[in-house]
Parts: structure tokens; C-alpha cells; sequence
């Protein structure tokens, strides 16, 4: 696989043919035969990146030629070597744009209280018994089925409204997975959301989601979307898998505890681990990098009064004993081929 090509915009648009704007050169290049390119100050100080995995406007420093190199000679495919390349500092990470909207500043981001214990539960009930058990950052997971009736949609509503109401209760932050209109609609605290749910929802989708005052937890698996993650100004960024899971069936390469203490360092915003985390022994090893929440998923058990307290020990004990030292490099998470 050949590197990126790095052009200036009137170069591209020679290759191209083409006098437009960079998106539009970069997708005829593309139709040309090309793999991967990085228009370079394209607007701005903006680069415009159009690669098989992402493609958007990317802010931060210009590209440097041998970091690129590097970074794809330890594997990284096109996406993140762009980004990596784009990188001065270890931990200082660009901004990729959604779409062809430049990337906003970033807000920062702050709270009262750690993430800690993240409790994740698919019903109302399963809710209900990790808030008696202590957990104070719950999520509740309820996936859509493949021909949802009235009645599943009646359903849906009901275990929102009862999930909002008991974690209001219980003083917890409670983030409903996919069904953010719903959320916003019964007064949710906040909503957590994949990269393709935000991709689908286009620049107006995104923006109404962000007037809507709901705190924002994003799912990230690579250096491309924790850079666009971060534009969002979320609540948290999740870091996954840490190890592998059986949760989702998923392309990602294990995040490990390296990767883990570079996104916590990197990602500007608090990070949460996800994936794989079943033993106090894990989530005591995932709090040692610095992590701002740790979730739980199957590992609760069926008596989370009987395993949050060991969990809650354990990631005191964890971040009591940071890990050291920390990556100045990330691995790649999808191999590139």
C-alpha cells in the first residue's frame, strides 16, 4: 500500500483536472485511483483529509513528512498516520471535522465528579438494582430490534421515563444509548452515542444535538475518531475495547492499557474504558492509566450489591498506583493491509 499523497490544493487540483474546492477534489482523485491523500492548507489552516477510513477537515500543526512515516511504518493505517503526523507534541491531538463544516473549537469540558464505576444495563429494572448497589454513572442499553412494533416503541418509552426518574432520584448520571430523541424529549441527563449514529446524523443533526443541553458520552476505537469525537465537546470520550469482548462483534484491534493511557492523555475530554472489563483485578489495572471511568457490563453479575463494592475497591487501589511510564506512541487498532 503506498503512502498518502501530500498536496497543496493547486496541485491537487491539477492532478484532478479539476478547479473546486478540496472535498471535491479529494473525491475525484479518489475516483481517479488514488488511495489516500492530505490537501494541506487547503483553508486556511486546515488540511483536508480523504482517506478510505475517514475524510474531513483536520486542524493542527502541517503534516510532517517523516512522523508519517514513521507512524506508518509501525502500522497505522492512512486515517490515524495522518493524524499522528499532524502531531508535535505526544499527546497533543488534532481536530478532525464531521463533515465538510470546518471543526468548531473545542469547549472544555467541566464536572463536579469523576465518571468512576459506569454501570451498563438493559432494562429499567437492571437500573434500578446497580443504583441500590452504589453505581452513580449508569448507562441503559437497549438495542432496537429488527422490526420494531408499537408495542416495542411503547416499551422503549416507558423503561426511558422509569430509568430518568430513578437515576434523578438516586442523584446518578444517567446516559441513554441511541435513542437521544426520546432522551431529550422525557429530560434525560445526557445520551451516549457510536460514530456512525453521529455520521448519520449530519452537520444539522449534530448541532441540534448539542442545543439540546444533553451531556454526550461517543464511542471511540481509533485516532480518527477520537479526533472528531472531541469536537463535540462530550461529556466523556469511551476508549474500546480495552480487551476483547464478546459484547459486539467488532474489527478493533484490542486497545489495551497502553492505548487506554495515551487516549486518557490525549483525548482532552474525560475518558471512560470499555470492553472486556469482567474482574476486579481488570478494573483495577484499567484505573491505573489514568482513566476517568471504568465501565462494567457482564461483569456485574447477577447481584451488583455483591460486586460493585470489590470493584470499587479496586479502582481505588488502581489509582493509587498510576501506570508508569506512559506511551508517547499508540498502537493501531486496525491492521492496515
Amino acid at each position: 500500500m503506498s503512502e498518502p499523497l501530500l498536496l497543496s490544493l493547486i496541485e491537487a487540483q491539477a492532478r484532478a483536472g479539476l478547479q473546486a474546492e478540496a472535498p471535491v477534489v479529494a473525491q475525484r482523485l479518489r475516483e481517479q485511483g488514488v488511495d489516500a491523500l492530505c490537501i494541506q492548507q487547503a483553508r486556511g489552516n486546515l488540511d483536508w483529509l480523504e482517506t478510505p477510513h475517514a475524510r474531513g477537515w483536520l486542524a493542527g500543526d502541517p503534516v510532517d513528512a517523516q512522523r508519517l512515516r514513521d507512524a506508518l511504518a509501525r502500522g497505522f493505517v492512512d486515517a490515524d498516520a495522518l493524524i499522528l503526523a499532524k502531531m508535535r507534541a505526544p499527546y497533543a491531538l488534532p481536530l478532525l471535522s464531521w463533515g465538510e463544516e470546518p471543526p468548531g473549537a473545542a469547549a472544555a469540558v467541566n464536572s463536579a465528579r469523576r465518571l468512576d464505576l459506569y454501570a451498563i444495563v438493559d432494562t429499567a429494572q437492571r437500573l434500578r438494582q446497580v443504583l441500590a448497589a452504589g453505581a452513580r454513572t449508569v448507562q441503559l442499553r437497549i438495542k432496537t430490534p429488527a422490526t420494531p412494533d408499537a408495542a416495542w416503541h411503547a416499551l422503549l418509552r416507558e423503561e426511558v421515563r422509569q430509568a430518568i426518574e430513578d437515576s434523578t432520584r438516586a442523584g446518578a448520571e444517567l446516559f441513554v444509548n441511541d435513542h437521544w430523541q426520546i432522551a431529550q424529549e422525557l429530560g434525560a441527563y445526557g445520551v451516549h452515542l457510536g460514530q456512525e449514529d453521529l455520521l448519520g446524523l449530519g452537520d444539522e443533526g449534530r448541532e441540534r444535538l448539542r442545543a439540546s443541553g444533553m451531556a454526550l458520552g461517543i464511542s471511540s476505537h481509533s485516532l480518527w475518531e477520537l479526533a472528531r469525537a472531541r469536537t463535540l465537546s462530550p461529556r466523556y470520550i469511551a476508549c474500546g475495547p480495552v480487551w476483547p469482548t464478546t459484547t459486539k462483534d467488532m474489527p478493533w484491534v484490542p486497545q489495551g492499557l497502553d492505548n487506554l493511557a495515551w487516549w486518557s492523555r490525549a483525548a482532552g475530554v474525560p475518558v471512560t474504558a470499555i470492553g472486556g472489563i469482567l474482574a476486579p483485578r481488570e478494573v483495577e489495572a484499567t484505573a491505573s492509566t489514568g482513566t476517568d471511568g471504568v465501565c462494567i457490563v457482564r461483569g456485574l453479575g447477577d447481584d451488583p450489591t455483591q460486586t460493585l463494592p470489590a470493584f470499587a475497591s479496586a479502582l481505588r487501589a488502581g489509582r493509587d498506583h498510576p501506570l508508569d511510564p506512559v506511551p508517547q506512541w499508540p498502537h493501531p487498532t486496525l491492521p492496515r493491509g
